[in-house]
């Protein structure tokens, strides 16, 4: 099973669990609000532009809003369910590709937005794909940091992700290596080097 698959499941049943006015991981955004995000994205991708582009900010929020009144087993159900015929996501590859950090980033997300949350067990397959993400997208979510930059997995496994003057390492499980690149501070990462290093690459926004 996907990465992609598996996290949507996944997601679908904690957020069915958690219901629609829990809090988030995403500054200002209920559960309600991350959900309508994802629907908006997989199923109204003219007006997704606002994700990334400030100017189009607008557009989303409105197509966003417009869930503001769906139940929310419903909303649930959509998200479950898929993406529509038409849309690329029903492609195998194309789902992975877009699908597959997204949907366990804002799992954990949902799940962390609170005090009392723990990582999830250990999933060979999960904790495989996610290594991969990390080492194939590392440099671009670190590219900002003056440091150099190695990902390192409790068990040894290493990897570089930058390279340059000085040098930090993030040590920790795939899952919240992840959840570190993309700008999470819930996440249970450390990060070993000469302070100075530290101190400098902490100093840097990390993410898209």
């Amino acid at each position: 099973m996907s990465l992609a698959t598996a996290e949507r499941a996944a997601l679908s049943d904690t957020l069915d669990e958690l219901g629609p006015d829990r809090p988030t991981l995403c500054a200002g955004w209920t559960t309600r609000d991350l959900l309508a995000h994802l629907l908006v994205r997989e199923r109204q991708p003219w007006v997704s532009g606002g994700i990334v582009v400030p100017a189009l900010a607008p557009l989303t929020e409105r197509a966003m809003a417009g869930y503001a009144e769906t139940p929310w087993s419903a909303m649930v159900d959509e998200l479950r369910g898929g993406p529509p015929a038409w849309s690329p996501f029903r492609i195998g590859r194309v789902d992975e590709t877009a699908n597959g950090a997204e949907f366990f980033v804002h799992h954990e997300d949902a799940r962390r937005g609170e005090p009392g949350w723990e990582p999830r067990p250990a999933d060979r397959e999960r904790d495989t794909r996610l290594w991969g993400l990390v080492t194939r997208t590392g440099q671009l979510f670190l590219r900002r940091s003056p440091v150099g930059v190695v990902a390192r997995r409790p068990e040894g496994a290493t990897h570089v992700l930058k390279t340059g003057p000085g040098l930090v390492a993030l040590v920790g499980e795939p899952g919240e290596l992840v959840l570190h690149l993309f700008g999470r501070d819930a996440a249970r990462v450390e990060i070993e080097g000469l302070p100075a290093d530290v101190q400098a690459y902490e100093a840097v926004e990390r993410g898209m």
